[in-house]
């Protein structure tokens, strides 16, 4: 079963109010999210938003059966695009979801939001 990283392409940092551009920060980490992730044997999906303005940028890793992960606070860089995918390739080959964290990527530590259960069955 395969696992999703859903990106917030309105996502903008505190920070970026200031400067000048058509591209989002969401937009930019889904850019260098998207390959890699493609590479990775992983699906991914742009959303409008996640509602996690004060956390931006913001994902979700997901996958169905599976424990829900909200991470934000990225910065649109490529270290953080390959932490939250090696992260998201750790989601995908666990029963549950859930990785130890010893096993989590640097680049994902202290960017975990929210953990979601997964929906009942029935």
């Amino acid at each position: 079963m395969t696992s999703w990283i859903t990106i917030c392409d309105t996502c903008k940092r505190d920070d970026s109010a200031d400067k000048v551009s058509d591209t989002t920060d969401g937009e930019k980490l889904a850019d260098l999210i998207e390959p890699l992730a493609e590479a990775a044997g992983l699906r991914t999906r742009r959303v409008s938003c996640l509602m996690g303005c004060s956390h931006s940028c913001n994902i979700a890793i997901q996958a169905t059966g599976k424990l829900a992960y909200t991470l934000g606070r990225f910065e649109p860089l490529p270290e953080a695009a390959e932490a939250i995918v090696d992260y998201a390739r750790q989601h995908a080959a666990s029963e549950s979801g859930q990785v130890p964290f010893r096993a989590w990527p640097q680049g994902v530590k202290g960017h975990f939001v929210t953990r979601h259960p997964p929906l009942p069955k029935s």
